[in-house]
């Protein structure tokens, strides 16, 4: 038996890859959201247990496409459980050295990607009085860093929209939660110089950097019953 139905954007790779495993062990549906048609099969044809995967390629940071994507899960699935949102690009630089089309882009696919999903959710959960939504922020998005003005940005602002949707919805029965990983291994963050990565570990505690199941394990928590009395927070 399902436990309902997760959209996750970014599902083709690094975090959101795991955060489908995870979920696909827990026994949700999902729909799997990326740009990808082929890696998004791939990912379905791989993932554990019996629920039913399907793949709904687009671009998250078209308002057009999180519409139709959005309402086609709708019509597939009946009712939608959760959100996830949790694709995100980064395009570092220093900032005196920005250009507009720098700037642009993190906002459009982090945080843009985030509303337009967010905003074609949100009429189908209220009117369901439940539903869940989680959004993948960043440490960034809290402390700030050098070289990444633009992401840092929109991971901010992905905590500030987490916090005012919660509020909103909260009376029909719908949470939104911000997740803010620190340094997680993914084939984005391997093309970090090998001095930064170095650095980064320096800071962390533990001595080793997190795991894309890391992350899962805290977006399942939220997405379960046990959190049905968290909402707004980081």
């Amino acid at each position: 038996m399902s436990n309902g139905a997760v959209i996750i954007t970014g599902a083709s790779r690094g975090i959101g890859r795991d955060i489908a495993i995870g979920l696909a062990e827990a026994g949700y549906d999902l729909a799997l959201v990326a740009r990808s048609a082929d890696a998004l099969e791939q990912v379905a044809a791989s993932l554990p247990g019996d629920g039913t995967y399907v793949a709904y390629p687009g671009d998250i940071s078209n308002w057009d496409d999180a519409m139709r994507i959005v309402k086609e899960a709708h019509e597939k699935f009946g009712a939608i459980h959760g959100l996830v949102n949790n694709a995100g690009v980064t395009q570092d630089g220093l900032f005196m050295r920005m250009s507009k089309e720098n700037w642009q882009l993190p906002i459009d696919v982090n945080l843009n990607g985030t509303f337009y999903f967010t905003r074609a959710i949100a009429p189908i959960m209220m009117r369901q009085r439940q539903g869940r939504i989680v959004n993948i922020s960043s440490v960034i998005g809290l402390t700030g860093n050098a070289g990444q003005a633009n992401y840092a940005a929109s991971k901010a602002g992905i905590i500030a929209l987490t916090k005012s949707v919660a509020k909103e919805l909260g009376g029909r029965g719908v949470t939104a939660n911000a997740v803010a990983p620190g340094f997680i291994s993914t084939d984005m963050t391997a093309d970090l110089p090998e001095k930064v990565q170095a650095d980064m570990l320096g800071q962390i505690p533990l001595k080793r950097f997190g795991e894309g199941k890391d992350v899962a394990g805290v977006v399942k928590f939220l997405l379960s019953p046990e959190a049905s009395y968290i909402t707004g927070q980081t």
